[in-house]
């Protein structure tokens, strides 16, 4: 690579002040070598049990609470975040979204954005308001004057109380809502919804994201449970540039799938559901795995060629056992997929780990995690139709269950890409 570059080290060689070189490799006076001394010595790494003692820490921790406050309630105020080294511009109210895109510098920074992404990701709510208590319970600690230790045991104690309060029934924190009635659960949803202005939604907007929100919950609750009720996924697909109110529910499972025009319409075209089978690992061809461990081949034979031999051993014992539909969380070679979809199988590739979990619920598939010389007939699972949907430039591959749907797609349309990312968001606290 050509560069240019601009030295100003004096030594006996260089009498003059800076030396220009321009030339295909760069040339320094001297010996010949670039003096790679510091500006400035490396400060060594500093452990502290007080970082509350610092006043820089606390003014950024001041900082991010009332950036967290200001976020919270009915009369939110949106942030624009923007990186100081470049990026783009992320405008939200939301604590996931808010957290990810403000990176903080210091250790308890970073350790408190973590935590409360973490709670998001587990509980799906609440993200501002475990990040308000958390920086309250520091500020306590801090003008209280107590020690780390001393401070910890205290809140440990209130954390035992609150928590044996939360679980009374006269608890004065909790509202009882009917789930007999549709009306009650819309109304809950629309007010999680329009409490984020980045949304951008009128009334009838908010009304209907709201009654998918409702409908997509009760998709997933299954009608004769057993015993404990196991509530099934639900999966979010957004597209951008459609209106709000071509958003949908579907039950069954949405699949992008780029290339999906030229596939043959399949609902429920016979007595018997189809067959499917799921593979994690890849099968592109450039690793092999299998239960042994090992492949064996011939003095003089090409490797690529015994591993696509064995592929191709694999698609005729899925060809042979009738399996409609082939799915891979990876990659699958090209001339694995031409031969599957040559015998009329459906083949997706690059399903990503995000949907290996309600793929599995949906269809009873066992994942395969290798090549297995012969498929145990328990590794096959079931489907009942497949059909392709469109929704703007996006062609998706919608999955139907021969038993009850416990799984659910919600399509969440918006005119841009911020107001998509906010209401995708407040949908579903897990889309992919």
């Amino acid at each position: 690579m050509f560069c240019r570059c601009l030295y100003s080290r004096k030594s006996k060689h260089n009498k003059g002040g800076a030396h220009l070189v321009n030339s295909g490799v760069p040339s320094f006076p001297g010996n010949g070598r670039l003096d790679m001394a510091r500006l400035a010595r490396k400060a060594p790494s500093l452990c502290t049990d007080s970082p509350l003692d610092h006043s820089d820490v606390c003014r950024k921790l001041a900082a991010l609470g009332r950036l967290c406050r200001s976020c919270l309630g009915p009369t939110a105020r949106l942030k624009q975040v923007h990186n100081n080294a470049g990026g783009p511009v992320t405008t939200t109210s939301t604590s996931r979204v808010l957290f990810q895109a403000a990176t903080p510098s210091h250790p308890l920074l970073k350790l408190l954005a973590a935590s409360v992404l973490g709670h998001v990701s587990r509980f799906g709510d609440c993200g501002l308001f475990t990040a308000v208590l958390c920086l309250a319970l520091l500020d306590g600690a801090k003008r209280s004057g107590l020690g780390a230790d001393v401070a910890a045991g205290v809140y440990r104690r209130l954390l035992d109380d609150c928590t044996a309060y939360l679980h009374r029934d006269e608890c004065g924190c909790k509202v009882k809502l009917d789930f007999s009635s549709s009306r009650n659960l819309i109304t809950l949803a629309r007010s999680v919804i329009s409490s984020k202005p980045a949304c951008n939604l009128m009334e009838r907007e908010a009304s209907h994201v709201g009654t998918l929100a409702v409908r997509a919950f009760v998709l997933t609750v299954p009608c004769d449970p057993p015993g404990n009720v196991s509530l099934g996924r639900v999966v979010t697909v957004s597209v951008e540039g459609l209106p709000v109110m071509d958003s949908a529910v579907f039950p069954g499972l949405l699949v992008e799938m780029p290339d999906a025009g030229d596939l043959p319409d399949r609902r429920g075209a016979q007595a018997d559901p189809w067959k499917a089978v799921l593979f994690t690992v890849s099968l592109s061809g450039d690793s092999f795995e299998s239960n042994e461990g090992t492949l064996e081949v011939s003095h003089g034979a090409d490797p690529e060629s015994e591993i696509l031999d064995r592929l191709l051993e694999l698609g005729r014992q899925v060809v042979d056992d009738g399996v409609t539909l082939f799915v891979c969380q990876k990659v699958i070679h090209p001339v694995l997929q031409h031969y599957l979809n040559r015998h009329g199988t459906v083949v997706i590739e690059r399903l990503g780990g995000a949907l290996v979990e309600p793929l599995t619920q949906l269809t009873g598939c066992q994942p395969l995690a290798t090549w297995p010389t012969t498929i145990p007939p328990d590794a096959y699972g079931r489907v009942k139709s497949l059909c392709v949907l469109r929704f703007g430039p996006k062609r998706m591959l919608h999955l139907l269950p021969p038993a009850e749907a416990v799984v659910c797609s919600v399509v969440i349309c918006h005119r841009n890409e911020t107001m998509l990312a906010e209401l995708k968001g407040q949908v579903n606290p897990d889309p992919y």
